[in-house]
């Protein structure tokens, strides 16, 4: 279970998160992914930062076993604060950062992506947050910034996912391709980013953030209150453990 950081071409970084089986990460896991981001987005030769995952999908959210297995509500905290810190580490990167999608991107991936400058993905992928299945709110800020207010309203009530079609024809995806081709979409595009002035990326980068109508950080945590609350009032530890029974459950079902 790693972060990790590769440098394919001389101006982009490539920040890979690979926390097997689904990349649902433990808090420590978004602490090292917002570092990473703000590693590579400090390095002043770089001028475009992807961001991949290993394995089956992009980012099934947070590690739901690891805040059932910890007495009260320290791990949920944690990963609040976890989360939080990731998502304004892709917002708040001084360059630009392409989310490279594939399977499933949920919950805290769709933080990711939501925050991200451009989103990349593949004909399989898809968005949504089942959050109110899982005990939890939170990430309809980013979620936001994929589909119209509406939709968002509509997925987040019912739990329903997207696909990356559907995402592309509201504009918030700038190219679907096939699994394979994944890699090369999103450094095709970093790029072309990165052949820009890397002072006036940086510039624009900040004045863009500087418009933008919602300020994604305060509504974020806003919304993890009501999370914390659903715990304090038994909901949301009711729910976790009804979705942790039925995952080990299927989990039974695929041993030997």
């Amino acid at each position: 279970m790693s972060v990790s950081t590769s440098r394919p071409e001389p101006a982009v970084a490539v920040v890979t998160v690979d926390f097997p089986p689904v990349n649902a990460l433990p808090v420590q896991g978004w602490y090292d992914l917002a570092a990473a981001v703000g590693t590579a987005g400090a390095d002043s030769a770089v001028r475009c930062v992807v961001l991949e995952a290993a394995g089956r999908g992009f980012n099934a959210g947070v590690d739901l076993k690891e805040i059932r297995s910890s007495p009260g509500h320290e791990a949920l905290i944690g990963a609040n604060h976890g989360c939080a810190a990731a998502f304004s580490a892709v917002y708040d990167c001084p360059v630009p950062v392409i989310a490279a999608v594939h399977g499933f991107c949920l919950g805290g991936g769709v933080g990711l992506a939501g925050n991200a400058d451009a989103v990349v993905a593949t004909e399989d992928a898809v968005f949504g947050l089942p959050e109110l299945d899982r005990g939890a709110l939170g990430a309809a800020t980013h979620l936001a910034r994929l589909v119209p207010q509406h939709l968002m309203r509509t997925l987040y009530f019912t739990s329903r996912t997207v696909t990356a079609h559907e995402l592309h024809r509201h504009g918030s995806v700038w190219r679907v391709v096939p699994r394979g081709g994944l890699r090369a979409a999103a450094l095709e595009l970093a790029r072309e980013i990165a052949a820009k002035d890397g002072v006036l990326l940086r510039l624009a980068k900040s004045a863009l953030n500087g418009i933008d109508p919602v300020d994604v950080r305060r509504s974020y945590r806003y919304e993890q209150g009501f999370t914390f609350e659903a715990g304090l009032c038994g909901a949301g530890n009711r729910l976790r453990e009804a979705f942790g029974r039925q995952d080990d459950r299927q989990e039974e079902g695929k041993a030997p």
